[in-house]
């Protein structure tokens, strides 16, 4: 009896993108292509044809179909082109908060550091380039399908540094962000009590300039107001170091309104 024809996006109509192949083996790993190129889901198509083991049961070419097919089929990988995904931060935790079981493969154009890091931190379980071969592009999908995770040397050394960094972070809770000796100047002052209008005679500015420059310290030390700044710069002990830094005896802030 011969084998029975997979039914594919592109063979079907609109109505019937997702029909399973009946008969299928169900023991083949089951794999969705995720790609707005048709050229692509083609070639990986006529790669994953060859292969008993592997099984194309579904192409889609936007994301929103691709959570249709999820939805829709058992689903074990995920081929996914990297474009697809541009610009989001929560396609992937989406994709596998539908389908916990599943495994995501991204095809990337270019290796990016940031990019690369992002995507394993949130879950991705290989990053492939758009130019892989064909054996190595089928035995990234057996691997990842037996639960292991495909990642280069480079990518590899990207992922380490990052999760150095963020320790590094972590462990020195006192960092504190780069401020200009201006900005300091200002902050100086709002611990002493001052108002704009005060900062701004003393440092030969106006007061609209002033304001600016505490909207920038405000964004940088994460804080609303100025009495949020004064608790800032006690728990920090900025105001030392502020003083350490100019040779003067430190004092401690006096706490503000929030308004100026």
């Amino acid at each position: 009896m011969g084998a029975v024809k997979p039914k594919f996006l592109d063979d079907l109509s609109p109505d019937d993108s997702f029909a399973p192949d009946p008969g299928a083996d169900t023991a083949a790993i089951r794999i969705v292509l995720a790609d707005s190129q048709a050229i692509y889901r083609v070639g990986m198509r006529k790669v994953f044809a060859l292969e008993d083991d592997i099984r194309v049961i579904a192409q889609v070419d936007t994301l929103a179909g691709l959570h249709g097919a999820i939805q829709r089929f058992p689903t074990d990988i995920v081929l996914l082109e990297g474009s697809l995904i541009a610009g989001t931060t929560d396609a992937i935790p989406e994709l596998v908060r539908r389908a916990p079981q599943l495994k995501i493969i991204v095809q990337s154009a270019l290796a990016d550091e940031s990019n690369t890091v992002e995507l394993y931190r949130r879950g991705v379980r290989g990053i492939i380039p758009r130019s892989i071969s064909p054996d190595l592009l089928v035995k990234c999908v057996r691997k990842i399908a037996a639960g292991e995770t495909w990642i280069d040397n480079q990518s590899v050394n990207w992922v380490i540094e990052a999760y150095r960094s963020q320790a590094t972070a972590l462990t020195s809770p006192r960092s504190q962000p780069r401020l200009s000796p201006k900005e300091l100047a200002i902050i100086t002052c709002i611990t002493q009590g001052k108002r704009n209008k005060e900062i701004a005679y003393q440092l030969g500015t106006t007061e609209q300039v002033i304001k600016n420059y505490l909207r920038k310290v405000y964004d940088k030390l994460g804080v609303s107001d100025r009495l949020e700044l004064a608790l800032y710069c006690l728990h920090h002990q900025l105001h030392k170091k502020v003083a350490a830094a100019n040779g003067s005896a430190p004092a401690e802030p006096v706490l503000p309104n929030a308004k100026s």
